[in-house]
């Protein structure tokens, strides 16, 4: 579960620059940092999963 954790963190942050550098306005920064964060947490959660079956 922290590896989703993580990921979604490294997600928004990763969102908010994609929007800055697109020269994007508040909302457009906080839209991107969302789906980017969300984006990221589930596949995190999915490699959590993923190694949690193959290493037990």
């Amino acid at each position: 579960m922290l590896l989703a954790t993580i990921a979604a963190v490294a997600g928004a942050l990763i969102g908010a620059l994609v929007a800055r550098r697109r020269k994007g306005a508040l909302a457009d920064i906080l839209q991107y940092a969302a789906v980017y964060a969300v984006m990221f947490a589930l596949a995190g959660l999915f490699a959590a999963i993923i190694i949690t079956r193959v290493a037990g």
